[in-house]
């Protein structure tokens, strides 16, 4: 009598692939809505000095860091300069 080579268990059927890959799903996002935007308005030079007979007066601060030619900009409590950012801080009103 020869033995007979062990045989190994048979190995579990191998789960069927589909024949066509599955295409993925593309959810549709809502479409974003563009606000319209202001045009951006420049100050008028005029709106920035005081005319007095011969003299000139400056309306608003001048910036310490950028000098004369550019004004703060005046918030509720803050100066603030457009050019470079320097903000001072005013006392709130009471």
């Amino acid at each position: 009598m020869s033995k007979a080579p062990a045989k190994a268990p048979p190995a579990p059927p191998a789960p069927a692939a589909p024949a066509e890959p599955a295409a993925p799903v593309e959810e549709k996002k809502p479409e974003k809505k563009v606000k319209p935007k202001a045009p951006k308005r420049r100050i008028q030079v005029y709106k920035l000095y005081k005319v007095e007979g011969e003299s000139l007066s400056r309306l608003r601060k001048e910036c310490p860091r950028c000098g004369k030619g550019y004004f703060m900009a005046q918030h509720g409590n803050r100066l603030t300069c457009g050019h470079c950012g320097y903000t001072t801080y005013t006392k709130a009103h009471a």
